[in-house]
């Protein structure tokens, strides 16, 4: 099977459950954010991975492979139509993909220090890569916001990529602790 099909040479995509659109219709660029994420998420456990052997560090990829997982049935949730009949073969986000992600933040949050300040998205390169991700579904829940104001999605995608916004920039909090780099707090400009 090749890898390319020319079929979007013309500047359209098709559609889970049939159907072309541009390559720049809101549905495409809902998904198409959160593939990125995805791939961000993906960069944050190669640099987790790069951590010595028995670093507290590793302990993060199990869930990152999860919320990996989650980001592709999200993904799939918001290429498909809510009145496809493609939608047989998609597995919805739901409630209880909100609540898991709240029930890790919860235990993640409980390693860390309060929070007094705002932080940059820096220190450690899993930490970088974790704040570069959370950046990126932040983007993918305003593409899904636009999208919504079009046509019907499934409202839980919003909740779900609302938490996992939060998770990631606990996680990236958790990756500067655990690594013993101190984060960098925001400083104003005067």
């Amino acid at each position: 099977m090749k890898v390319y099909t020319r079929t979007g040479d013309d500047g359209t995509t098709a559609v889970f459950g049939g159907g072309r659109v541009p390559k720049d219709d809101p549905r495409v660029a809902a998904y198409g954010a959160v593939d990125e994420a995805n791939s961000a998420l993906g960069m944050a456990r190669a640099a987790i991975a790069s951590a010595p052997e028995g670093s507290p560090l590793r302990a993060l990829d199990d869930d990152l492979q999860a919320v990996q997982s989650l980001l592709f049935d999200l993904g799939a949730d918001l290429a498909t139509p809510l009145d496809s009949r493609a939608r047989t073969h998609v597995t919805p986000v739901d409630a209880a993909d909100a609540e898991r992600l709240e029930r890790l933040i919860d235990a993640y949050t409980e390693e860390l220090p309060p929070l007094r300040t705002f932080v940059l998205p820096a220190g450690t390169q899993a930490a970088a890569s974790l704040h570069l991700a959370r950046s990126v579904v932040r983007r993918a829940e305003r593409g899904t916001l636009t999208l919504s104001r079009r046509e019907p999605v499934n409202p839980q995608v919003l909740v779900v990529l609302n938490r996992l916004s939060d998770l990631l920039f606990t996680l990236a909090r958790v990756a500067n602790v655990r690594a013993g780099v101190e984060e960098v707090k925001w400083t104003p400009r005067r």
